[in-house]
């Protein structure tokens, strides 16, 4: 038992610096290696791919050269590769490194394979553990945060993790490579909805708003300790009967088509579902083809093995390295799943094709794989109690909520406000020119405008693919400003306004696609002024069709603000893609708007460090005057923000 407790916490702390270090490989995708919607999306699926194929060769190294060296210098490359990303300054430097982290994790992943054959408890403790420390650091990671807190707990986690690994493990048996092969598309489905914290946050916003826009939650990170623990539960304890083996797939399979449908106010249903139906899958594999007695497996001792001990010894070792070979390639298959996966889903809002099926497509891989794997009748005990893992865990997770920063109120000051300070700024999911996730930055150049009201594209609330933050919460947190959440790509990519007032009225309408592959949409809210002193603000991120301009969504933008605002003073403001002179900027100056950018022409945004076009902007009714346009520089985002002071019509 000591032997399967050691295994099993070096799998768990293992898992958790793997997740860490996909984290940071995974936006490096699209922020360093290549660009989102410039960058050819098959030549980046085809860089991600390729570190997954190369780990198909580490099975036969393992065999060549054993599995404790194998895994022994695995993982001290992750556990060093993890560390140095804490302070690496991005860019070129900080992608390959987490390529190498991620290579040595995937190596390190088949080592361990080859030497443990029952790795659920270990995989489903990782996960839940990751998922609440997630949690508790509201999103933003260790490796992005810095400072002595951040580095004394990496260390730590490092230490240990060294220290198991170095320890020998318990002889393995010939099972468990239906565990194994269920990782990849386990940490998948963990990542994207089941084990999600900032997704969770996400829904709630949907579910307190009541509507088809988000706001900012009061109870946020509610659902996660939920999650962990009917996660953990399951994966620990498994089905009591036989006839509830069905359960947990059938769960799995409703929360996966849950989340497909890509609605806000489903999202924590499809969470809970999957959390539960993702765990429940995991245990019935546990020790799935693992011998019923001794005497079927020919070993030493039983009836078969009496007059040829020698034979017999060498059948089992044989026996042995074909079953590690097995348990090797099947999580290195399954992490090829993750990545196909991954890539399949995320294309897609750059190429254009439905994405619905890929979630669903992979909850019906791992319910299948669970189904049918073959019951051993009597389940072993775990090398973990599973009430009272599952109690500590979740006890931690139920602190996420109560350690969250309270929610900011806006509230009228003394009477209106004579002017607004606007600021739009395409803040690129949070990542820097770097491709690091730079919150501190995004932060500043948003807070030394001292806005009143802040148009934001770009915002991610979620997705795996930049790493699983909610970058509004955050920024509303540090700003002091709630927002409201326009969803445009689907419920957690869109756009949104943060102010300093209180926001009424709030209304999201999706744009026509005309050929653009991401979707679009305009988020209209009204600020409520005091003294029934009112001002429409409308949010929008114009997505242009391949060659073409925006024209039909400016138009759309256009029209529907101007009946929105019904005669209030208007703001339109954010990445429009055009410039001045282009067709689709004039649908905003025909339809009566005003260029409130225009005294400081030309006003370049893009890109940051070389600012060449001007493709974000703000327009007003004619009835606002604007003053001190600037886009202060800065490398917080790939745009520059533009910020502009309107001085409200009297009376």
């Amino acid at each position: 038992m000591r032997y399967r407790q050691l295994t099993t916490s070096s799998l768990a702390l293992g898992v958790i610096l793997l997740i860490d270090v996909l984290r940071v490989w995974l936006p490096g995708i699209i922020t360093i290696f290549g660009q989102a919607a410039s960058t050819p999306a098959e030549l980046m699926g085809a860089f991600a791919l390729g570190w997954f194929v190369l780990a198909l060769a580490a099975p036969a190294l393992v065999r060549r050269v054993g599995a404790r060296p194998v895994t022994v210098v695995a993982a001290v490359v992750l556990a060093v590769a993890r560390l140095a990303l804490t302070a690496t300054p991005g860019g070129r430097p900080q992608l390959w490194l987490a390529s190498t982290g991620l290579l040595a994790g995937l190596v390190w992943l088949v080592g361990v394979a080859a030497g443990t054959d029952r790795p659920v408890p270990g995989l489903a403790l990782g996960l839940a553990v990751n998922a609440v420390g997630h949690a508790l650091l509201d999103t933003y990671d260790l490796v992005w945060r810095g400072g002595w807190a951040a580095w004394l707990i990496s260390g730590v986690a490092v230490a240990l993790f060294l220290l198991d690994a170095a320890l020998p493990a318990a002889p393995p048996g010939p099972a468990g490579a239906r565990s194994w092969l269920l990782f990849g598309p386990t940490l998948l489905l963990s990542g994207m909805v089941a084990l999600a914290p900032a997704l969770a946050q996400a829904g709630m916003s949907y579910l307190e708003a009541g509507g088809s826009v988000a706001r900012s939650p009061l109870f946020g990170l509610a659902p996660v300790p939920v999650a962990v623990a009917g996660f953990l539960l399951a994966a620990l304890v498994g089905p009591a009967r036989r006839w509830t083996r069905p359960l947990g797939p059938v769960a799995l399979l409703a929360g996966a088509v849950l989340f497909a449908l890509d609605r806000g106010d489903l999202l924590v249903a499809a969470m809970l579902l999957s959390a539960v139906g993702l765990g429940a899958c995991l245990a019935l594999t546990d020790g799935a083809g693992r011998p019923d007695s001794a005497g079927a497996t020919g070993r030493p001792g039983s009836a078969g093995a009496a007059g040829r001990p020698d034979r017999v010894g060498a059948d089992e070792v044989g026996d042995g390295r074909r079953a590690a070979a097995r348990r090797g390639y099947a999580v290195a298959a399954g992490m090829l799943v993750f990545v196909v996966g991954s890539i399949a889903y995320y294309s897609a809002y750059d190429l254009g094709y439905p994405n619905a099926a890929v979630p669903v497509v992979v909850a019906g891989v791992v319910a299948v794989v669970a189904l049918t794997a073959r019951p051993t009748g009597l389940r072993l005990p775990g090398p973990l109690a599973p009430l009272p893992t599952t109690a500590v865990v979740t006890v931690l997770a139920l602190l996420a909520p109560i350690l969250a920063e309270e929610l900011p109120a806006a509230s009228n000051r003394d009477g209106p406000p004579q002017r607004l300070r606007v600021v739009a700024y395409n803040i690129r999911m949070g990542f820097g020119l770097d491709g690091r996730f730079d919150l501190a930055g995004l932060t500043a150049a948003i807070d030394r405008q001292r806005p009143d009201v802040v148009l934001l594209s770009e915002v991610d609330r979620g997705w795996l693919l930049n790493g699983g933050h909610d970058t509004l919460d955050l920024l509303s947190d540090r700003l002091g400003m709630p927002y409201v959440f326009g969803p445009a790509a689907d419920p957690v990519w869109g756009d949104a306004v943060l102010s300093r007032w209180p926001v009424t009225a709030p209304r999201s309408l999706p744009l026509p696609a005309v050929g653009a592959p991401t979707g679009a949409q305009a988020l209209a809210v009204t600020l409520d002024l005091g003294d029934g002193v009112r001002t429409a603000v409308v949010s929008t991120h114009l997505q242009p069709p391949p060659d073409r301009g925006p024209v039909v969504q400016a138009r759309t933008v256009a029209d529907f603000a101007i009946r929105y605002a019904a005669g209030n003073p208007l703001v339109v403001a954010g990445d429009l893609n055009t410039e001045p002179g282009d067709e689709a900027f004039g649908q905003f100056t025909a339809a009566g708007l005003k260029d409130a950018l225009a005294a400081a022409r030309p006003l370049a945004t893009s890109p940051a460090d070389d600012p060449r076009t001007q493709i974000d902007h703000v327009f007003v009714s004619p009835g606002l005057t604007a003053a001190d346009p600037v886009a202060p520089r800065g490398e917080a985002s790939d745009h520059l923000p533009v910020a502009v002071t309107l001085t409200l019509p009297p009376g």
